[in-house]
This record gives structure tokens, sequence and C-alpha cells, in this order.
């Protein structure tokens, strides 16, 4: 008795929990995220290296696209760390293709000042002139990039968390430009994929995008153009990992 008595509770909490999850995030589906620019701002993406956008950033672009904002990216190197820049500058602009973010919205800064290495730190003013120069030229509203954590500790997505922090502590920034980070987590979370969803809806944050199955495949077809990059243990990241298909993402 004690058994079944063990098994109905587990199931009622078990129940509850999808319940609550269902309920939470069908409220979410029709809101837009308070403090978010809405339809028509200029929204600058900032990666790092070319799959950035496709590995990491899929569920936030396609989140944006939903609420029309005009998405650019700025890629701060060609990925030539294993001598593969051209093959990946192509295949950026695929993926971005895949994901509706024409060529002509598209800059690669293919830079000896910002070469694909983990061992090399990038010198944060450089970093930060640059892109301010590019944020200012373009009229951004809304700049996207990595949190401190860098997602996966990469040097380099490090790099412009440092930069975009920066410019906004020292109020270097626009007026009326706003900065959102990507939420980095822990190991174990990043592997469980939508499992992770009730863990992200219980933390704070200021904006999470959920993708749809298929915007998932949407978000997976991207990360297949970058074919150089698919070796075994990225296809299964593609399977598992949480950022194909949740972004929880904080302002600055």
């Amino acid at each position: 008795m004690e058994a079944v008595a063990f098994l109905c509770l587990a199931a009622a909490v078990l129940g509850w929990g999808f319940l609550w999850v269902w309920d939470s995030w069908e409220r979410m589906k029709g809101q837009k995220p308070a403090g978010l620019p809405g339809d028509g701002s200029r929204t600058l993406l900032v990666i790092a290296h070319p799959d950035d956008e496709a590995m990491f950033f899929a569920p936030t672009v396609l989140g944006l696209a939903r609420l029309r904002h005009r998405l650019s990216l700025l890629c701060f190197s060609a990925g030539n760390y294993y001598n593969q820049g051209e093959i990946r500058k192509k295949e950026l602009l695929q993926s971005c293709d895949v994901l509706g973010i024409p060529p002509s919205s598209i800059m690669i800064i293919d830079n000896r000042d910002f070469p694909d290495d983990p061992g090399v730190q990038w010198d944060t003013e450089h970093v930060a002139s640059t892109l301010l120069q590019h944020i200012e030229v373009n009229s951004i509203n809304l700049v996207v990039t990595f949190d401190a954590g860098g997602v996966s500790g990469h040097s380099n997505h490090v790099a412009l968390y440092a930069a975009v922090r920066t410019l906004h502590s020292e109020g270097k920034l626009p007026k009326g430009c706003s900065v959102l980070t990507l939420q980095s987590v822990n190991v174990l979370r990043k592997y469980i994929s939508l499992l992770d969803l009730p863990f992200t809806l219980l933390q704070t944050r200021d904006v999470l995008f959920v993708l749809t199955s298929k915007e998932v495949a949407q978000a997976k077809k991207a990360m297949s153009c970058h074919r150089s990059q698919l070796l075994w243990f990225r296809r299964l990241y593609v399977l598992f990992s949480r950022y194909m298909r949740i972004n929880s993402l904080h302002f600055l």
C-alpha cells in the first residue's frame, strides 16, 4: 500500500509539474518580453566564430524574427583555427540564409588582431571600438552576445562580453541601445535539452525563447550548413544541447 501511495503521489507531482510548465510557457508565448524593443528594432547579433549563430543563438535569432526584429550579424573571426576560414565564411552565409539573415546584413571580420584561437586573449578596447563603430553606423537598438561564461568558456566568446560590458559600463553605447547576454549554464543542464525548461522557468531571466518543433528543425538545418565542423561530438551536441532549443538571456 505504501508503494502504491508513493507512486500515486509521484505521478501527481509530475503531472502538476508538467501542467505548470505548460501553462507558464503558453502564457509567455503570447507576450513580448518586457524591456525588449518592438517591431522593426535593429538588432545586432555579435559572435566570435562561424557556427556560433546556429550552435548557441538559434532560439534567439528565430525568436526575434517572430517579433519582427531587423537582424544583422557581426562575426569577429573567420574561424581559421584549422585553416578553414574561407570554407567557414561560406558556411556562415548558408546558415544565416536558413535562419533568415540576408547576406547584406552580415559582416565577417577577418583580421589578425582577432584570431580564432582559445589561447589568445583579444584586446578588450580594440574589440569594443570595432563593435561601437558598427553599432553607430547601423543605428543598432539591441545588441545580443555571450555572457561572462561564454557558454562554452571559449576565451573569444568571453572577450565579446568583456567588450560590450566595457561599452555599457562606460556609457559609450548610443542612447536607447540595450544589451542582451546569453545565459551560460552548467554542463548537466547544457545537455538535457527541453528537460531543462522547468529549471529555466524557475530561475530569474529577462528574456526566454523556446523553439517550436518546426523551428528546432530549422535550427538543425542551419547547423548542418557548417559541414566542416560536424564532427561526431558536435552531432551529439545538436541532439542534446538546450541551446538548440532554449535561450534564456539577461539585460546588462
